[in-house]
């Protein structure tokens, strides 16, 4: 390393550096300067030499005597053999995962993403293990190429795990092994669960065909019936005839996330040998929609021309898969799709087409191919007869009238923020959709959504225990999720916006408490939006 004396430093390198190298090379011996990059400030006060390890668009990645350094590229030039070809970079980037995201939902997104840049995508070439899509500029050139390897999550995860990958989408959160594993092999950069997007959501959804006369199925009935327990329609209702049950293969995200929920803490559970398993989701649609007395489990996005069934509870609960459902993360089989990445720095223009994602444009994306975006949306009090209902059928003995007078007097005049936040049992520990909402209710708070308004953050609970204490723990909740939600939304003006914080513990369930799944439902901290005070 040499660092020449000048007069001037405005090159920013100079500043952070000068004193670091000076001191250093000092001690170092000339024989170890020899390098085959040599970076140089533009008013030539400072030159960086080392192996050239990554340039990403932006940015350069040297091993230097002195360990790895990043340099920002607009600040140097750049001599020597292992100098990149600046104006003919390509970025690159691989993405593995599962296939009802890779091949229907990522090719559109990419597809935007490049006519928002004034590109254009080529038709995809089919290479080994998948697809690659190349982004070309006006001019011909090629800026970037994705390399795409439709899978499972299984897979997708995997290949993340043993560096074969930059991004691996998947329907279901990093198991604990995963997650261990990812550890392991990068102690000391973030966590498996905080390199994570939430690019859209979609739900699991039991699906029959249009000539079977079922209306609703409750989840013990749903349970039953991929264990075997019931095997003919005459149990649900029906007509007198076998059920055929239909399935994703064993190592698809959505029949682990499926069965992970189903069956969650039942050691003992064995699926039924009956069930047909799948390839695809639109296979198993196809096979459904063809036969009468079929039942299969797929996601909202994939069920052609089949029809979903609501899932219905036995204290009378029941909720379909709609969009507002899905993103409230009311319907209990929600399924955000997750994108993974792994730890090291991806080229700028990918780095920039994971930012577009999160834009309205890429929103309108989503929803147009079948999954449903994270908007956020409201709705007023005059369209949640029904939750209020459900609030004053499903009192139990410790929510009083006083309570329940409370919460009518408090949601009158409010409007619900699509954006829920739910927690694992006596946690507040927020779930990968949750951690999203909080980045996207930041993000509109600071650029102004919410000026001169009142966002409540209210919390609630499950029943199991004592009232008082879930009252108080639902109100825990609600104060983390508030303080989350004002540490992301740093740029935010806090004079514009005005925050508080309430808790009803169980006095409004979303679902039945005979269940896990309806207990996760029911433990959330929601948004209430209205005027604030003057």
């Amino acid at each position: 390393m040499r660092l020449s004396r000048a007069a001037t430093m405005p090159f920013p390198l100079a500043a952070v550096l000068r004193a670091v190298l000076i001191c250093l090379s000092l001690t170092l011996s000339p024989a170890l300067w020899a390098q085959d990059v040599e970076l140089r400030s533009q008013d030539g006060s400072v030159t960086l030499e080392g192996n050239l390890i990554a340039y990403d668009g932006a940015y350069y990645r040297l091993e230097t005597v002195y360990g790895p350094l990043t340099i920002a590229a607009e600040g140097v030039r750049c001599a020597g053999p292992g100098c990149p070809d600046l104006g003919g970079f390509v970025a690159e980037a691989r993405i593995a995962g599962e296939a009802t995201v890779t091949e229907g939902l990522l090719p559109q997104l990419l597809h935007g993403f490049a006519q928002a840049r004034g590109m254009s995508l080529q038709p995809p070439e089919q290479v080994p293990g998948g697809m690659r899509y190349a982004l070309a500029r006006a001019d011909g050139g090629i800026a970037a190429i994705f390399h795409v390897m439709p899978g499972t999550s299984d897979t997708g995860l995997l290949a993340l795990l043993n560096g074969e990958t930059d991004m691996a989408i998947s329907l279901r959160e990093a198991s604990e092994a995963e997650r261990r594993a990812d550890l392991a092999a990068s102690p000391d950069d973030p966590a498996l669960i905080r390199r994570v997007r939430v690019i859209g959501l979609d739900a699991l959804v039991p699906v029959v065909s249009r000539q079977n006369p079922l209306s609703a199925l409750s989840l013990t009935q749903l349970a039953d019936v991929f264990s075997g327990q019931i095997v003919n329609w005459r149990d649900l209702g029906g007509p007198d005839a076998p059920i055929s049950l239909h399935l994703l293969r064993a190592d698809f995200g959505l029949a682990q996330f499926f069965e992970d929920r189903m069956f969650a803490g039942q050691s003992d559970f064995v699926s039924s040998p009956a069930i047909i398993r799948h390839d695809s989701a639109s296979a198993l649609a196809t096979a459904v929609v063809r036969d009468a007395y079929a039942i299969g489990i797929t996601t909202q996005s994939a069920r052609g021309g089949a029809r979903s069934l609501p899932l219905a509870g036995s204290c009378g609960f029941s909720q379909s898969a709609d969009a507002n459902s899905i993103r409230a993360e009311d319907y209990p089989l929600t399924a955000p799709v997750l994108l993974y990445l792994a730890p090291r720095r991806l080229p700028q223009l990918v780095r920039d087409f994971l930012d577009w994602t999160e834009t309205a444009a890429a929103e309108r994306i989503v929803a147009r191919a079948g999954f449903v975006n994270q908007t956020l949306t409201r709705t007023p009090v005059s369209l949640q007869g029904r939750r209020l209902a459900n609030a004053v059928a499903a009192a139990g003995g410790e929510v009083s009238l006083t309570d329940l007078q409370r919460l009518v007097a408090r949601l009158d005049g409010s409007e619900r923020l699509s954006a829920t936040f739910r927690f694992a049992d006596g946690s507040v520990d927020l779930d990968a959709q949750s951690r999203a909402a909080v980045a996207r209710l930041a993000a509109a708070i600071e650029q102004g959504v919410f000026d001169g308004q009142r966002l409540t953050f209210v919390g609630f609970s499950d029943g199991e225990g004592p009232a008082a204490v879930n009252l108080r723990l639902s109100l825990r909740r609600a104060e983390s999720v508030l303080e989350a939600v004002r540490l992301a939304a740093e740029a935010a003006d806090p004079d514009r916006v005005a925050f508080a914080v309430d808790a009803f513990g169980e006095a409004m369930p979303m679902a039945c408490d005979d269940s896990d799944w309806g207990r996760a439902v029911n433990r959330r901290v929601e948004v209430w939006v209205d005027r604030a005070a003057p």
